[in-house]
């Protein structure tokens, strides 16, 4: 698995109850979720860094049982603290659980960080009970990699037809699959490979008021258009819903 920097934990804790990345991410997966879940269902999120999804998911479904799994002691350590929920250390690509274990498995930007993306899906597809439902999020385009990617660990960037294809080999249903992230996405092209910065460091990181509430507006009419069942061309990010036959 690639490393993750700790000050990226720290910084993605500091924000991402806020940052109008993680609040659009978060409305994706509770939306995807709710679609297919019923009120008691047991959620693993692996891959679940400092807790913030896991906090969101709680607020939505308080009934739900959920668990949280990541490789970092650091993040699980934070992801406890803010959650008060379980967290378990591991890796996605051997998963701590016995078979048939969850309803539902999400994963957000992590099988892109380990050496076996395919045997990580394999794991989610072994843990979750038949008819289960995964939902994966992946950071979108080989091309758009970019010092942001080696800043927080990914090892490599997927298009929406590889992810599918990912999930696929190992036994799954694609039921969804689309771009996301859409308007914003010339922007940061043009930050992340035209005028990347002089000194590299992650995007993660709160703007100021107005600017995060543009974003968080463009992030609402994306959010209004899946709802209603409709992909987006394209976009920085790739979100995937699959399930077990």
């Amino acid at each position: 698995m690639a490393p993750v920097q700790p000050d990226e934990y720290r910084k993605m804790a500091g924000v991402e109850d806020a940052m109008w990345y993680y609040r659009a991410l978060h409305r994706h997966v509770t939306r995807s979720l709710a679609r297919s879940l019923g009120p008691n269902a047991a959620v693993l999120d692996a891959g679940c860094g400092t807790g913030g999804l896991l906090r969101r998911l709680h607020e939505a479904q308080p009934a739900w049982k959920l668990t949280g799994l990541d490789f970092s002691p650091l993040a699980g350590e934070l992801a406890r603290e803010r959650t008060g929920g379980e967290i378990v250390q591991g890796s996605i690509a051997a998963l701590p659980f016995a078979d048939a274990s969850f309803d539902a498995v999400v994963s957000c930007d992590v099988v892109c960080q380990v050496t076996e993306p395919a045997q990580a899906v394999r794991e989610f597809h072994r843990v979750l009970k038949p008819g289960g439902t995964v939902v994966l999020t992946m950071p979108a385009y080989p091309w758009m990699f970019s010092y942001h990617d080696r800043e927080v660990g990914n090892l490599r960037r997927y298009t929406r037809g590889e992810v599918g294809e990912l999930l696929r080999a190992a036994g799954f249903t694609v039921t969804g699959n689309t771009y996301w992230n859409m308007l914003p996405f010339p922007l940061a092209v043009l930050r992340r490979k035209v005028f990347p910065p002089a000194a590299p460091a992650s995007d993660v990181g709160l703007f100021p008021a107005p600017v995060e509430a543009f974003f968080n507006g463009l992030m609402a009419l994306e959010h209004a258009w899946l709802g209603l069942g409709a992909p987006l061309p394209f976009g920085n990010s790739v979100l995937t819903v699959a399930r077990k036959s």
